[in-house]
């Protein structure tokens, strides 16, 4: 008994049909599920003076504890018993743990083989091996109970011994591709093994090494397991990482066992023979040779031993027995009868007994009454129900036409099928998903309703945004956002995956973005570790990059109208998506501006639209250049100063930058990491974006290109700079020597050069 590791080369070989094909053979194969256990139930389990547990697990005769020890039948059968420092014990053959020993099988531990990868297609991890169960003096071979199984979406995994070759193929593009409790080779396949099995060798390899599928599965898995004891949770399995340490527990692998190698006949002539009285020889179905012993009908205990099976008193147990009043136990069986005067044969399930004068016939009359009522129960709840059922479909009905239903459809139909894959979620169906609505599945609060946590029936998590109340101008408010978020598709906007008009109030499902707001991250120091200069500057590219695609590159442009850094979220791998699209609003190719009711945030909000109500996408530019305010300074849009008035970030970070006095309120990490260069021009574009007349604000296509230029600069941080002239520079100074002017601008002078700031770590 021995189990290897080695490192195999890819074997790239896609056999899908061949797989099915071989399925459908071994499925022909006649295999043995009998787990009856009789072997721990005799009077003698082990042979005298020798151990009968290990740990939890009982060990019975032919097979012993201990190397040498005499108590096995002979060494194949002989379990080591490992006790560890904590003096828990464990059952081993060879290196492989035992959880249980039956008549027929033994179930050990499982060894899985798997292969990771990174997001460029890299091998990331791996691990490889190959089991033998010995040479064919052992007694073990895998049992026709176990399945190869693989698990991943781009994997082909082939198993081998030295007669044969099992080579299958799993593929799913898509994560919706894969079905929870199937395992035909979307995401899983599963295929059986031949018997009299006693090595085996799993390869993997992959066609693509998961690039197209990384998102959801970045492993593949093969591995012989109990089919019974395996389920197939769909992506869940796919994309959980501890897979192979959860399967490893709960699916082990299971052993077919025999006596030697001689059939039955064979064997009743040797001397060695085995079985004992009250039992009966049986051939190993393996083709593999060998024996095993099995108590008679009607007795139970280890056939191994002296005195061999014994009797089993059936009528000890009215579960064990057949007979309605009389049972007389006999050797292997039992007899039943009826009382004086009854007649019939006494068995349940014959004529039972039958008494000899029969007067009112109450059982029967007892069993009709009962039917009887339960009809009438049953009549009353179908049609209690019914009642209920037809009562909600009014109500929903109602609540479809005052949720926007109707508009809903008339926007659909003009806009050319924009909503086709779309799904309508059933209000109960978001009920379950989110407890209730419960208090603790609340993600965030913002103007337009409530954002909860939801799981689905798949175990998927998405958020769930449901309105605070119902109205006029909200219910166009959310057609608008599912208008809008239909024709969007862009992988820095959050997506959409259906709505809800069936409830009280109307609701939207979005996908899950799991690591809070861009403006938590900012200001509830959740960004402090990860939050560098260089995250701030990718952050802001993204933003940008989303905003100038929605006012340039969708089929009508898109004014978001409420951008802030609240409606930025962050995955898990802290990528920006920009979400909240309630109050945004479809821009005619042929116009530059919409006369709109004002909407937005303080704070963030346009003073130009404010004033003339007329919004255009520099709106969102201004908005936008607040975000940048509070990326590179840390402080929030609106706060108070010393006198306990409101302090606007948009007005003070112009006011700093013409006092020349901008980087005492920048963040300091961004002094510790930022050059200078790219803090004058970051400096430079915020003020750009915050100025009052739109017009002279830069479009988001322009800010998106600026913004890019930055990350590609290199250079020496402010910091270091500091150290390197703070003996030169008595003086605290800023980003210019002089004042900048209300354009950005440094005035001719020859003391205009640019100079490096003092820093001291706060």
């Amino acid at each position: 008994m021995d189990q290897k590791q080695m490192i195999l080369l890819p074997y790239q070989i896609i056999c899908f049909y061949a797989c099915v094909l071989i399925l459908t053979l071994a499925t022909a194969q006649t295999t043995t599920n009998s787990t009856t256990t009789t072997i721990t139930k005799g009077i003698n389990i082990t042979k005298r003076g020798c151990r009968k547990q290990c740990g939890n697990v009982t060990v019975p005769y032919p097979f012993g504890i201990g190397k040498g020890s005499g108590c096995a039948i002979n060494a194949g059968f002989e379990i080591k018993c490992n006790i560890s420092s904590d003096g828990s014990q464990k059952p081993l053959i060879g290196t492989l743990e035992v959880y249980n020993i039956s008549d027929t099988e033994v179930r050990i531990s499982n060894s899985i083989a798997w292969r990771c990868y990174n997001s460029n297609g890299a091998v990331r991890n791996e691990y490889l091996d190959y089991t033998r169960l010995g040479n064919s003096t052992y007694p073990y071979s895998f049992s026709a109970l176990n399945r190869f199984i693989v698990i991943g979406c781009d994997d082909n995994a082939l198993i081998t011994r030295p007669n044969f070759e099992y080579n299958c193929s799993t593929s799913c593009n898509l994560s919706r591709d894969v079905t929870e409790g199937e395992c035909m080779g979307k995401g899983c396949y599963q295929v059986q093994i031949p018997k009299g099995l006693k090595y085996f060798v799993p390869i993997i390899s992959s066609t693509r090494n998961h690039t197209d599928v990384w998102y959801f599965n970045q492993c593949g898995y093969a591995f012989l397991g109990e089919a019974d004891r395996f389920y197939f949770r769909g992506v869940q399995d796919l994309s959980d990482m501890t897979f192979y340490k959860r399967t490893m527990a709960s699916v082990p692998i299971v052993l077919h066992w025999a006596i030697g190698n001689l059939t039955c006949i064979e064997a009743r002539k040797s001397n060695d023979y085995a079985c004992r009285e009250n039992s009966e020889c049986v051939d190993s179905d393996t083709g593999l040779g060998g024996y095993r012993c099995s108590c008679n009908k009607g007795y139970e205990g280890n056939p191994y031993l002296s005195p061999g099976c014994q009797d089993i008193d059936e009528c000890a147990d009215p579960n064990t027995n057949s007979c309605e009043k009389n049972c007389t136990n006999t050797p292997g069986s039992y007899i039943c009868s009826c009382p004086d005067r009854y007649t019939g044969d006494g068995k349940k399930d014959g004529r039972g007994c039958v008494a000899p004068y029969s007067e009112f016939p109450w059982i029967k009359f007892s069993i009709g009454a009962g039917v009887g009522f339960i009809s009438i129960v049953v009549v009353i709840t179908w049609l209690y129900f019914s009642i209920k059922k037809r009562k909600l479909i009014r109500v929903r009905e109602k609540f479809f036409q005052q949720n926007g239903g109707l508009l809903l459809k008339h926007r659909i139909s003009t806009n050319e099928g924009g909503l086709k894959a779309t799904k309508i979620f059933t209000a109960e169906e978001l009920k379950k998903a989110t407890n209730n609505y419960a208090n603790d599945r609340i993600l965030g609060r913002g103007g337009n309703g409530i954002v909860y946590r939801g799981v689905l029936r798949d175990n998927s998590i998405v958020a769930i945004k449901r309105s605070r109340f119902v109205d006029e101008s909200q219910i166009d408010q959310f057609i608008n956002e599912v208008l809008i978020l239909t024709q969007v598709n862009h992988r820095n906007v959050v997506r959409l995956f259906g709505c809800c008009l069936e409830a009280e109030v109307p609701l939207l499902v979005y996908e899950y973005v799991s690591e809070g707001t861009l403006y938590e991250h900012i200001h509830n120091q959740r960004g402090a570790d990860w939050l560098s200069w260089q995250n701030r500057l990718r952050i802001a590219a993204e933003i940008a990059t989303t905003l100038a695609y929605l006012h340039s590159f969708a089929s009508m442009p898109i004014i978001h109208r409420d951008v802030k850094s609240a409606n930025i979220l962050l995955d898990d791998v802290y990528t920006s998506k920009v979400a909240d699209f309630g109050a945004s609003r479809l821009i005619p190719l042929d116009q530059t501006h919409l006369a709109t009711l004002v909407l937005g945030t303080s704070g963030y909000l346009d003073p130009e639209y404010f004033r003339t109500s007329q919004l255009t996408e520099k709106s969102d530019v201004y908005s936008f250049g607040v975000v940048l305010a509070e990326l590179l300074t840390g402080l929030k849009p609106v706060s108070k100063d010393r006198n306990g008035e409101d302090k606007n970030l948009a007005d003070y970070f112009v006011m700093c930058m013409n006092k020349n006095t901008l980087f005492q309120i920048l963040d300091r990490r961004i002094l510790r990491e930022g050059s200078l260069e790219q803090l004058q021009k970051m400096a430079e574009l915020v003020k750009n974006c915050l100025r009052v007349h739109g017009e002279d604000r830069p479009t988001m296509k322009e800010v998106a290109i600026e913004i890019e230029g930055m990350r590609k600069l290199t250079g020496i941080p402010w910091s270091n700079q500091n150290e390197q002239e703070e003996n030169d520079q008595n003086e605290l100074s800023d980003l210019y020597t002089v004042p900048i002017n209300s354009y950005g601008n440094i005035p001719n002078s020859d003391s205009s050069r640019i100079m490096h700031p003092t820093y001291s770590p706060s």
